[in-house]
């Protein structure tokens, strides 16, 4: 009875740990996504933050951890985690972006500025498509429940010809309940 018992713990923790694993979002540098980009074009989503952001913290710890966001994120999007104060120089579409005061507190890079279109506000989330062009930019906190279908708008291509209101009415999905 005991070795019973012991086995079906185990077993749980093993399939536990594997839907864990299976579910966790793999994060790219802006980089490597435009390097994937080139063999297989698919959306990106990037995660603009700054290592003083408490929301940001939040989010990685409930929103991107929740299995149900990461698994939809992970299989519809190259997900990049772009933190909006690096201190480096990136080449995108043949212009030079840089951090023009790197050492000073608060100092955005010029691609995050560019891409956030000039509203600094973190976390914020930009969607580009498989031109990468920007769809769209959402600033904020979002609980998974609430991200769930923002990522599915987007994810699935209904703001292509739906707005948001009338989507967000409609949708259904597995941790909203409707």
């Amino acid at each position: 009875m005991t070795k019973t018992i012991i086995a079906a713990v185990l077993l749980f923790l093993v399939s536990y740990s594997a839907v864990t694993q299976e579910t966790k979002i793999d994060w790219l540098d802006f980089e490597t996504a435009v390097e994937k980009m080139k063999t297989k074009p698919k959306k990106i989503f990037i995660d603009m933050y700054t290592d003083w952001c408490g929301w940001c913290k939040k989010m990685d710890k409930e929103t991107f951890a929740n299995p149900v966001i990461a698994a939809y994120m992970q299989e519809n999007f190259y997900m990049v985690k772009f933190d909006a104060e690096r201190s480096d120089t990136v080449v995108f579409a043949n212009r030079t972006f840089v951090n023009p005061n790197p050492g000073k507190s608060r100092s955005s890079h010029e691609l995050a500025q560019a891409l956030l279109q000039g509203k600094m506000s973190y976390p914020s989330y930009v969607f580009m498509n498989e031109e990468m062009r920007i769809i769209s930019v959402v600033p904020g906190f979002f609980p998974a429940q609430n991200f769930e279908p923002v990522i599915h708008f987007f994810g699935s291509n209904a703001y292509k010809d739906q707005d948001w209101e009338t989507y967000g009415k409609s949708f259904k999905g597995k941790l909203t309940g409707k």
